[in-house]
């Protein structure tokens, strides 16, 4: 089932269903203590939603994929980059990577990109709040809260992290006064 962009859900019932998905996943495929990665921001705050919801003591590290995004050059650094933190070693270990919004899948990628260069990990399941129409790279998430179609000139945005709210955004098509 897909939302119209009109009627944005809450949170909290997003994590709800994906904490139950995620723990019957890894119940399921048992993942013997996985490690939650966030991708900065956003994604961060839904792990650690995640992780209050299932009430488990997984550890949680964050990702800061800025340096590894294919746009880099064209859009430069942005001045809130900060930088990873994995606190454990990602050799061999299953990971939960978790985002707020699946888009294009060029941040997915990034983070992966990243999470090698730490180390080659057993298995990476991805975890979204969103995932959104507008994919050009051929990554889907394996658990996802609820994929949302927008039209080209909206966005989506989570604030947080307490509370999350997704607020949608209309931006101004270029050219238009």
């Amino acid at each position: 089932m897909t939302a119209p962009s009109s009627d944005l859900p809450s949170v909290a019932p997003l994590v709800e269903k994906m904490a139950a998905q995620l723990v019957q996943r890894v119940s399921e495929q048992q993942l013997n203590d996985p490690l939650l990665v966030g991708i900065h921001t956003g994604g961060y705050w839904v792990a650690e939603a995640l992780r209050k919801k299932m009430q488990v003591s997984w550890p949680l590290g964050g990702l800061d994929i800025s340096f590894y995004r294919d746009d880099f050059t064209r859009k430069g650094l942005s001045p809130s980059v900060k930088p990873s933190s994995l606190p454990f070693a990602t050799e061999d270990r299953h990971l939960l990577l978790v985002d707020d919004v699946l888009m294009s899948g060029r941040t997915i990628r990034a983070a992966m990109n990243e999470l090698f260069d730490y180390g080659r990990p057993a298995s990476i399941t991805l975890v979204t709040l969103l995932s959104l129409n507008a994919r050009e790279l051929p990554i889907q998430a394996d658990i996802c809260g609820l994929p949302l179609e927008l039209s080209s000139d909206q966005r989506v945005k989570l604030s947080g992290p307490d509370p999350l709210e997704l607020n949608l955004i209309t931006v101004k098509e270029e050219g238009q006064a």
